[in-house]
């Protein structure tokens, strides 16, 4: 099925509408993924990325994620894109609550516009106001399945996201775990995770994106099919309530996690416990 044959229908503001991996090297990053959730890719041309390439990645003929070459002195890893209603309007507040700006708002052409900024707790984040038939597939094997916020400032983030999307923030980490869950309405949208303070000189502020894995393979095969690829393990499955959890990265550094959700396990712990693969 076809993006312009879904239903149409208005995406909330702030919810996570896409995501995206900036990588050294875009032909090893498409084989890695391919082999590793199944997708296809097209190629379009994007005279902003470094080979001039962006990749669409494709599940079941649907858009699940974007990947692209990035330049030599561009940041890599995987990204989330956030809903607005409206990019200028929206660089108007993240300038107000105390985020900067760092590109646009730009036009692309037949997908909307963004907004790529920084928010108070030194968290890169970009905004994206989508075309109004926009569809973003989640929650099936190969697709989007969750983002954390990974920061060192819990309390500046909580203000930032709650006062510009209208969430209500509620605390589900246990004992030292700093675990907030961002929703709307009843919803849960987003999570943020406070980082050991350990890490705060080596680790930077930056976003965990969740891949549904497949229950009939589990986090464990996906994980050791990842190695298989050329990947790594960063950290070994293991369980959580949310489910049965890895946390990966490709070839080429870029750190994500899977999760098989048809395992949930009452640890006494949220999934934050894996949200930081950096710390000793």
């Amino acid at each position: 099925m076809s993006v312009g044959a879904q239903a149409h229908w208005k995406i909330a503001a702030g919810t996570p509408c896409w995501v995206e991996l900036a990588t050294a090297n875009e032909a090893s990053a498409r084989q890695f993924y391919g082999e590793l959730f199944g997708w296809d890719f097209h190629v379009k041309r994007d005279p902003a990325t470094a080979n001039r390439r962006y990749a669409i990645a494709l599940h079941d003929d649907l858009q699940v994620a974007g990947l692209y070459q990035a330049a030599r002195d561009q940041p890599t890893g995987w990204s989330v894109h956030l809903a607005v209603n409206s990019t200028v309007t929206t660089a108007e507040w993240v300038e107000h609550l105390g985020g900067a700006l760092t590109l646009g708002p730009v036009e692309i052409p037949g997908r909307g516009r963004i907004l790529h900024a920084v928010d108070p707790s030194g968290a890169p984040v970009v905004f994206w106001q989508p075309p109004h038939d926009w569809y973003f597939p989640e929650g099936r094997p190969g697709m989007f399945s969750g983002a954390d916020l990974n920061t060192h400032d819990g309390a500046s983030a909580d203000s930032f996201y709650c006062r510009l999307f209208g969430f209500s923030s509620r605390q589900i980490g246990r004992d030292d775990i700093d675990y907030a869950e961002w929703r709307l309405g009843r919803d849960p949208v987003i999570y943020r995770y406070v980082m050991d303070p350990r890490s705060q000189g080596t680790v930077p502020p930056h976003w965990m994106i969740y891949f549904h894995a497949h229950p009939a393979r589990g986090a464990d095969a996906l994980a050791g099919h990842a190695l298989m690829l050329g990947g790594s393990v960063v950290t070994e499955p293991f369980d959580t309530p949310y489910g049965r959890t890895a946390v990966l990265a490709d070839p080429g550094g870029a750190v994500f996690s899977i999760i098989d959700q048809s395992r949930p396990v009452d640890t006494g712990v949220g999934r934050a416990e894996v949200d930081d693969p950096y710390d000793d």
